[in-house]
């Protein structure tokens, strides 16, 4: 198992506040890490360090033996990292296309984005159909859609998505869903920090728990998933739902 990126120790302040006080994971290459928590654990800013939107106050990330801590967003993505942020974070006076190609701009070879373009579009046709259309016309989930399509025009090894089912229909997440089992199973490694912990769990290979800015607990999904008390104490979930 080839560890492609190693967090340790990770802290994160905004002047005298503590975003995250001490993040500790591994993402094995080819997996799914589920990263969960309740609103306030850390989660989105642990992310968007990893990412280099914001700057660690302390510790390391390493991506492929090299740290990448320091290093602006701009940097890390074009070394094969991209995220889906929280509220996809659109551009929606532009077209659902000029969304997409703005997603490549990393990209050193130009002449990949059209092949990249058709790999979004037939991942999700409903942006094919709507390529003209401006993204602030889009539902909710087509926003959705287009954010994690955004993130994949730079062709990442690594896919971070940050809370992708929040304030979706049920419907609209199965789907969802089902594209992450499908770009997981054409190798592509994915960073999953989500609301819903069930949902996670089921995709995922391993996961974190973050409490209060800190790694509390780690394990397979599968044992996560199982352990009653474990889901009642770090993540919120009543003991009845857990023993369903």
């Amino acid at each position: 198992m080839t560890i492609s990126l190693s967090v340790r120790n990770l802290e994160v302040r905004y002047g005298d506040l503590v975003g995250i006080a001490d993040v500790s994971l591994d993402v094995a290459e080819g997996s799914v890490v589920a990263l969960l928590g309740s609103n306030g654990a850390g989660k989105t800013t642990t992310l968007n360090a990893i990412a280099g939107l914001v700057r660690p106050s302390r510790g390391t990330i390493a991506w492929m033996g090299n740290q990448i801590g320091r290093l602006p967003a701009y940097a890390v993505v074009a070394r094969g990292l991209t995220l889906s942020p929280e509220g996809w974070r659109l551009f929606t006076s532009q077209t659902v296309e000029q969304n997409l190609r703005l997603g490549a701009t990393p990209l050193a070879d130009k002449t990949r984005v059209p092949a990249l373009l058709e790999r979004v579009f037939a991942l999700f046709p409903r942006l094919a159909e709507r390529r003209r259309q401006r993204a602030g016309t889009l539902s909710g989930g087509e926003r959705q859609m287009l954010a994690l399509g955004r993130a994949l025009m730079s062709d990442p090894k690594l896919l971070m998505l940050d809370e992708p089912s929040l304030g979706l229909a049920p419907a609209i997440v199965e789907t969802l869903y089902e594209k992450l089992v499908d770009l997981h199973r054409e190798g592509l490694t994915l960073l999953l920090a989500e609301q819903s912990v069930p949902l996670a769990l089921e995709i995922a290979d391993y996961a974190y728990v973050l409490q209060t800015g800190r790694t509390v607990l780690e394990g397979t999904a599968r044992a996560l998933e199982h352990d009653p008390q474990v889901q009642r104490i770090y993540l919120g979930i009543a003991s009845e739902t857990a023993s369903t």
